[in-house]
């Protein structure tokens, strides 16, 4: 989507730049965080480009993703090497704005800060730490719409079953190939868009 094609955005327009769920806009435009009207003789919202710019900045909401409508997506391994090659793949091999970090900690951090529409995850690096993450993901609105695939090199057929049905939107068996890659990522996140 992008955005300047339009100057003013719905609020599952706006959820979708925000990484949010469409309720949370919603509260943010009823409480007046975010500036818009309704359509006349409708419940409906809707928030002027110029509008939800200023509430991303006042709000610390990363605007890069939302200029380039690139897919935001994070690293997470306790390998640097798993990390650093990943990442320089992604960013040669494609348009997708990626960061990487080798801690469950950093991860939460970094989730607050870049807003990623798909985290690709070892599962294995620390899975107490994985599964409290996977966890506080999912019950949180703001990451209502972000994708997450689990890695590792030690998932088998069953594995991959029982983490989907844990909430992963996809699996990576590694090793794998930069096409695999590039597809689990296009999957997951066509689950959002």
């Amino acid at each position: 989507m992008k955005l300047f094609e339009k100057d003013v955005l719905t609020t599952g327009e706006v959820a979708k730049l925000c990484n949010v769920a469409s309720r949370t806009v919603s509260k943010w435009f009823d409480s007046g965080q975010i500036k818009g009207y309704r359509i006349p003789g409708s419940k409906d919202r809707r928030i002027p480009v110029a509008n939800l710019i200023t509430f991303m900045k006042d709000h610390g909401i990363p605007l890069d993703g939302l200029m380039s409508g690139n897919p935001r997506v994070l690293i997470v391994d306790g390998d640097e090497n798993v990390v650093n090659t990943l990442q320089d793949v992604l960013q040669k091999e494609t348009s997708y704005e990626v960061r990487g970090c080798e801690s469950m900690f950093a991860a939460g951090m970094e989730c607050e800060r870049f807003r990623p529409h798909v985290l690709l995850v070892d599962v294995h690096m620390d899975e107490q730490g994985v599964t409290e993450f996977r966890n506080w993901l999912r019950k949180s609105d703001d990451y209502a719409g972000t994708r997450l695939i689990a890695m590792s090199n030690q998932i088998t057929d069953g594995q991959a079953t029982a983490l989907t049905q844990q909430g992963w939107d996809g699996t990576l068996r590694k090793p794998f190939t930069v096409r695999q890659l590039v597809e689990s990522i296009e999957t997951a996140n066509a689950i959002v868009y």
